[in-house]
This record gives structure tokens, sequence and C-alpha cells, in this order.
């Protein structure tokens, strides 16, 4: 039975280090050593980490190519009461990494899950970016399809909040031309080798990162943060979309949606950041 009293066993989602083998918990290495079985992302790389703390547990796989499968039969050995650790090839397990689906299969079967926190790039690369931090997005990799990685490119574009990349290092120059292409130059943090002895964060414009990396290769997984859109700048769009037109298509945008007059011409001026009386004067 697990230690939550649940009659079928626990699923726990383990976060293993990210590269410092010092951040792995205390809580983390017990509930590795404790559990029936632990589901693996790649059980090749994850043997060094289980020989390192001494943990004997017998491994499985379980990863983006068999999760539905063998998340079943997971769920299946978790409704006879065994317990399983969900773990990843680092960080933790459900973000950009095999987990997500497991989870929800077990919230449906009645199994239950809980977390063992730990590392996360994405969280690690944001707080030491220095950009903000109280609002954030994570987008995790881009689309591979073309179409799609466009269309989460241009709702990228209007972004107020930080946001968080994952990249590989023979790719970055690519993405880092994208974004420069579709975001304009915003400000950006190429965080490489985190929490490892040679970790870099390099703090940069789109436009100055992408001339640095053309010439210096890139080596590790790469986190990159970037600034999101000021609502200032937002604000100086909408305006300059309103005023691409004149006063009397403005007025009638709003009165074929329903609206009257007064009020059409109140939300003109705002729009426009004038007041109602020189909309009135245009319009007479």
């Amino acid at each position: 039975m697990s230690e939550y009293g649940n009659t079928s066993g626990t699923l726990y989602l383990c976060a293993t280090p990210i590269g410092n083998l010092e951040d792995m918990t205390l809580r983390c290495i017990r509930i590795l050593k404790e559990v029936d079985v632990i589901a693996a992302e790649d059980t090749r790389n994850s043997i060094k980490l289980l020989n390192h703390f001494e943990i004997r547990t017998p491994m499985t796989s379980y990863h983006e190519y068999n999760k539905i499968e063998k998340g079943r039969r997971l769920v299946e050995r978790l409704l006879q009461g065994e317990d399983i650790a969900l773990i990843t090839d680092a960080g933790t397990p459900g973000i950009s990494d095999p987990g997500e689906e497991l989870v929800q299969m077990c919230r449906e079967a009645g199994v239950g899950v809980t977390a063992v926190p730990g590392a996360a790039a994405c969280i690690t690369a944001l707080t030491v970016s220095g950009l903000p931090t109280r609002r954030f997005a994570f987008e995790a990799f881009l689309p591979a399809d073309k179409k799609e990685r466009q269309a989460v490119l241009e709702e990228m574009k209007e972004e107020t909040r930080t946001m968080v990349l994952y990249e590989a290092p023979h790719r970055l120059v690519r993405t880092l031309g994208v974004l420069l292409e579709t975001l304009g130059n915003r400000r950006i943090r190429v965080c490489r080798e985190l929490t490892k002895k040679h970790e870099t964060v390099y703090a940069a414009s789109l436009e100055e990162a992408l001339a640095y990396y053309e010439v210096n290769a890139p080596r590790g997984e790469c986190v990159l943060v970037i600034e999101g859109k000021s609502r200032e700048e937002i604000r100086a769009g909408e305006i300059a979309r309103w005023e691409s037109m004149s006063v009397e298509e403005h007025m009638e945008h709003y009165l074929k949606g329903g609206m009257e007059k007064k009020e059409a011409m109140k939300q003109v001026a705002k729009d426009r950041g004038v007041s109602k009386r020189q909309i009135y004067s245009q319009l007479v």
C-alpha cells in the first residue's frame, strides 16, 4: 500500500538533476529505493544515476514511443497495489518529457499521483535570466511541422509574458534567425549547461545572439528566455492600425457591428487615443 493510504499504489513523478548530481533530493533517493519499479525514459541513461546513489530498484522503459501501450500496463500494476516512480533523462517528468499521458491515465483510473519536486531546466533558466519572472509562458521545443510552428510563432509575436523555449545546439542558429524575423530585436538569454561546470547565460539582443552563435558553435542543450512584447508596444500597434483607416471607416466598423452612434464615437476616440470631441469635429 502506498504511503498516501490508497488501496492502489501511487505514481511518483520524480524530478532528477539536470546536470549537477548534488541537486538530487533526499526524498527522491528514498522514494526511488522504496518503490516497486522505476519507469525511466531511457534505462541506459538512468542506470548511471541509480548506480551513483546505490539505488537497486528494477527499471522498465517508458518513453514517447511506447507511452500509451506501456502506460496501460503501468496503470494495471498500480491498481494491483504497486508503487511506481517515473523519471526522465533529466528534470521533471511531464515538462517537455514523457509523463503527461500517464498522469491522465492514472487520474481516470483513480490511481493516486504525487510529485517529488526538484530541478526543471525552464525554471532554472528563467530565474537566472534577469528578465521578468512574475508572468511567463513556457513553449518547450517549437513544433517540427512548419505550419504548426508558424502558428506558434505568430502567437509568440503578441505575447506580453517572458517566453521560455528549449532548443538543440545544432538548430540554435536557425531558431534565433526565425525568432528575430518574427518577434523583432527583443532581449534574449541563451542558457547552456545549466547547473554544470561550464554553465553560461549569454545576455544579448536577438540580433547580437544570432551574430555570436553564427561564429561560436554552441554545445549542449539550450534554454532560451525571451522578452515579451511591452504593453506600450501593443498599444502603439493598435493605434497605428486604426489610424491607417479614415475616421468614417472606423465609425462604420462599429456601426455595422450594431453599436449606437454615440457609443461608436466614444470607442473610436478611445482606439485612437484622442477625445470624443475631436472625432465629432472630424465627422462634422
